[in-house]
């Protein structure tokens, strides 16, 4: 007789895994069936008896030996004394203030040290560093800063940390130490500031106040270039001789209208009353300068995203001619 593996009788046999693994499909008219090899047919009635009464027993399986454990290399020895006690909780860090030697200036961030100059959450706001490196290179402790343009008060912050004085206007004062007044017509004597630093709109590319003398709202055709004009002109009038000017500007483009270059009518106007010292690009780091959508439109457009400012600086000497007249 050659049985069927797990059919004898009506019963059910339970193959061990190794049976299962030996069988061989067998098909019949409705249904399939499984067929061990004749090295393991047995009778189920020997099965069902006790071991002691089989004719054979079953080997056990030999178990493999388990893989050798390997071990991690040993750490070099400035490793290991440093994994040796828990490690501290990293502490980030602005990198330190260091004055600018090269007409090439990045700042890392937009404020210095443990505390913010200014607001961070003003439009367009000025970075500290630059402003610093500006203040601490052409004053003298005590020295006085003027800013026509103070926005959130960042000139006024980095001037305390430096112990000069300062003075800041705007026709949108955000705190008490900003005076209201518009950088055409400052109440402030002649000839009596060392430095004036200024960040003015970039024409009306941002809006800045809802007062209808602000610069800002001018189009870059003639009327903010007229404007300028006048703010420069008293920038030079409260100047003390030998004193310093200081611009920080970006040129403007607009895919309809074109490109403005500010820092270049800028630069040519201030020549009318003051003395260039030099030019300095500014790297930006302006959030929409990342941003894949922006970068996306500038080269299909084939346009470029501004990624400098001009920082142009003035001295004044003596009267001069002037150059033109708008």
């Amino acid at each position: 007789m050659t049985p069927i593996l797990g059919t004898r009788l009506g019963q059910q046999c339970r193959p061990s895994l190794a049976c299962w693994s030996s069988c061989t499909p067998i098909a019949r008219r409705n249904s399939a069936s499984w067929q061990a090899p004749p090295s393991l047919w047995y009778d189920l009635s020997v099965a069902d008896k006790p071991s002691k009464e089989r004719k054979t027993k079953a080997t056990p399986r030999a178990t493999p030996p388990p893989l050798p454990q390997r071990r991690p290399p040993p750490l070099p020895p400035h490793r290991a004394a440093a994994t040796s006690e828990p490690r501290a909780a990293k502490v980030l860090s602005k990198p330190p203030l260091v004055p600018q030697v090269t007409t090439l200036w990045e700042y890392p961030s937009q404020h210095y040290g443990d505390r913010e100059q200014g607001s961070q959450h003003y439009r367009g706001a000025t970075p500290s560093y630059v402003i610093w490196n500006v203040v601490h290179r052409f004053t003298q402790p005590q020295a006085l800063v003027l800013d026509p343009f103070c926005g959130s008060g960042t000139t006024i912050d980095v001037c305390h940390d430096l112990n000069r004085r300062a003075l800041g206007f705007d026709l949108a004062p955000s705190r008490p130490e900003i005076r209201l007044a518009d950088a055409r017509s400052l109440p402030v004597k002649q000839a009596s500031v060392d430095l004036v630093f200024m960040d003015p709109p970039y024409a009306d590319n941002l809006t800045y106040s809802d007062d209808a003398r602000c610069i800002g709202k001018l189009k870059p055709d003639g009327r903010y270039q007229r404007a300028m004009r006048l703010v420069l002109t008293e920038a030079s009038r409260v100047l003390r001789p030998g004193g310093v000017l200081a611009i920080y500007v970006c040129d403007v483009f607009h895919k309809e209208r074109g490109l403005f270059p500010l820092g270049f009518e800028l630069f040519t106007l201030a020549q009318e009353w003051l003395h260039p010292i030099d030019i300095v690009s500014v790297v930006r780091h302006n959030r929409t300068l990342s941003l894949g959508n922006y970068r996306k439109a500038a080269d299909e457009g084939n346009f470029y995203l501004r990624g400098f400012n001009y920082l142009l600086l003035f001295r004044k000497v003596g009267p001069r001619k002037p150059l033109s007249v708008l």
